[in-house]
């Protein structure tokens, strides 16, 4: 018995019926399925548009976390921080040194080993004072005075919009590369100069937030997630907070 198709149905069956047929690779990619269906649609945009649309993704959302590596001046800085617009919460390490950042507000709040701690003064005059300090301060959270050096170079990976708005670059001529999959999350890649200008993916679901940046020069590589996701943030208990009481150590 031959089968009766009606409406959609049947021109479905009659059009797979025709792609079965056909075996030129012309033919075969007309008949190919569109990579864009079902998704937020950004996929059929330019490169610079979808770039656009990613920025204002990221800057409209009001918290996100984002970990992986970034290379500035030869030394390399693996992160994994939660950030919204009053602050942010996590981790930093560099050269074999983790350190824990906290930042509510404009105040700033640092957590690190006795070894951190032990490049002070302390350790230079007295040896065993020094060491003493060092024990003592480790595994506290240690508020930053803002006039110290280190409160400029530790705030900015808690700032939301400033570490996007450095991060989130491409360099060169804009093109895009294709359809992807980031962490189960389907992306559109988007290139700057063939790749050597970093590259990025943007989410095809949802909002187009960035999924995933590689940086030009081999700067490192980032994955973003939880956008819009909420955390707590508040500043530390009494019994976990020490004061240094002098400048932090240079490094």
């Amino acid at each position: 018995m031959i089968p009766i198709y009606r409406g959609r149905s049947r021109r479905a069956a009659l059009a797979g019926a025709v792609c079965a047929l056909l075996v030129t690779g012309t033919a075969l990619t007309g008949c190919s399925e569109d990579p864009n269906e079902g998704t937020n649609g950004v996929g059929r945009l330019s490169a610079d548009q979808i770039r656009s649309r990613s920025q204002k993704a990221a800057e409209s959302v009001g918290a996100v976390r984002l970990h992986g590596t970034v290379v500035t001046s030869g030394r390399t800085y693996t992160l994994d921080m939660r950030l919204k617009e009053q602050g942010g919460i996590g981790s930093v390490t560099t050269e074999g040194e983790t350190f824990r950042l906290l930042r509510v507000d404009d105040e700033l709040y640092l957590k690190a080993g006795a070894e951190f701690w032990g490049q002070g003064d302390g350790e230079k005059d007295g040896g065993a004072d020094g060491g003493a300090a060092a024990d003592k301060l480790a595994e506290k959270y240690v508020k930053v005075p803002q006039g110290d050096p280190s409160y400029k170079k530790f705030i900015g990976f808690t700032d939301k919009d400033v570490l996007l708005g450095g991060l989130l670059t491409l360099h060169g001529e804009l093109a895009t590369d294709g359809h992807h999959e980031q962490s189960g999350v389907r992306t559109i890649r988007v290139t700057g100069d063939e790749g050597s200008g970093g590259t990025l993916d943007v989410s095809l679901e949802g909002k187009p937030y960035p999924v995933r940046l590689v940086r030009a020069g081999k700067a490192g590589t980032l994955t973003f997630s939880s956008w819009g996701t909420d955390f707590a943030l508040e500043e530390p208990a009494e019994d976990e907070t020490l004061d240094y009481g002098k400048q932090l150590p240079a490094s």
